[in-house]
C-alpha cells in the first residue's frame, strides 16, 4: 500500500453533540470508545453546553464512533449530533481537551 493510498483511507469528522452531555462522563466515554475503535482526535466541552470532538481514522471506525455519539454513556441524554467532514490533519492519539 502506498502512502497516498493510506491517506485516502483516512477521514476526519468535526462533531458537535447536544443535549445533557456535560457532567455525565461523556468525554471520558468518547475517549474509551475512540480507543476501542482506533480513532484519533480529541473531545472537549463547549461553553454552550455541547460537546465538540474531532475524529480521525478509517471511515468505518469514524462512522461507528459518530453512531455511538447518538446515545453516549448511560447518563447522557443526546438530543442532536451534527458533523462535517474536513481534510484529515494527521492527528496521533486521542485526548480530552479542556
Amino acid at each position: 500500500m502506498t502512502e497516498s493510498a493510506s491517506q485516502a483511507e483516512i477521514v476526519c469528522a468535526h462533531v458537535f453533540i447536544s443535549g445533557i452531555v456535560q457532567g455525565v462522563g461523556y468525554r471520558f466515554a468518547v475517549l474509551d470508545q475512540a480507543s476501542r475503535l482506533g480513532v484519533q482526535g480529541w473531545v472537549r466541552n463547549c461553553r454552550d453546553r455541547r460537546v465538540e470532538a474531532l475524529f480521525e481514522g478509517n471511515p468505518e471506525a469514524v462512522k461507528a464512533l459518530i453512531r455511538w455519539c447518538h446515545n453516549g454513556p448511560p447518563a447522557a441524554r443526546v438530543s442532536d449530533v451534527t458533523f462535517t467532514y474536513e481534510v484529515p490533519k494527521g492527528i496521533e492519539g486521542f485526548e480530552i481537551r479542556r
